[in-house]
């Protein structure tokens, strides 16, 4: 019965036609292009930051870390923006919950609307919150899966990638 099993697992693998997953995302690879819309309804491409920095951080409302980190990073945010562009990247939610949300949270800056996971997907995003830096050529330079605390060196990450272009 067991070898039956295996013949049969065996032939699925070899003839199934959805693509492999590949495995998470890592500093050094070259970043997804993605095109979306933001709540302000414009449309953001990663295209157009390139020669920039760029930092993502994909979140939703119904995650306590999440939440418990946006203030933080809206102030990073807003410290690098000469620098660095933050692309806000709510993943699953509809656009009245984003701005049920914002408003709730004194929040006022544009987010990427990922209801679908589209682009979360490209990303491989798998758990909330995920912050990833992107350098001036559109490589991951440095990625925090999980909730940025202080004791994380996001800022000194942010500097190291902005000088190392110039």
């Amino acid at each position: 019965m067991a070898a039956l099993l295996a013949a049969v697992w065996a032939i699925y693998q070899g003839n199934s036609s959805e693509p492999q997953r590949i495995g998470a995302i890592e500093t050094g690879a070259i970043a997804p292009e993605f095109t979306a819309v933001n709540s302000a309804g414009e449309q953001v491409k990663l295209s157009d930051y390139r020669g920039k920095v760029v930092m993502i951080n994909f979140w939703a409302s119904w995650c306590t870390p999440c939440v418990r980190e946006m203030p933080m990073i809206n102030q990073i945010a807003q410290t690098y923006q000469k620098d660095v562009q933050t692309l806000f990247v709510n993943v699953g939610e509809a656009k009245g919950t984003i701005r049920e949300f914002m408003n709730k949270q004194q929040f006022d800056f544009p987010v990427i609307i990922d209801v679908t996971g589209k682009v979360s997907g490209l990303y491989r995003i798998t758990g909330l919150p995920a912050t990833l830096i992107i350098d001036q050529e559109g490589i991951f330079s440095h990625i925090l899966l999980g909730e940025l605390t202080k004791d994380i060196p996001l800022q000194q990450w942010l500097e190291d990638t902005v000088q190392q272009k110039n």
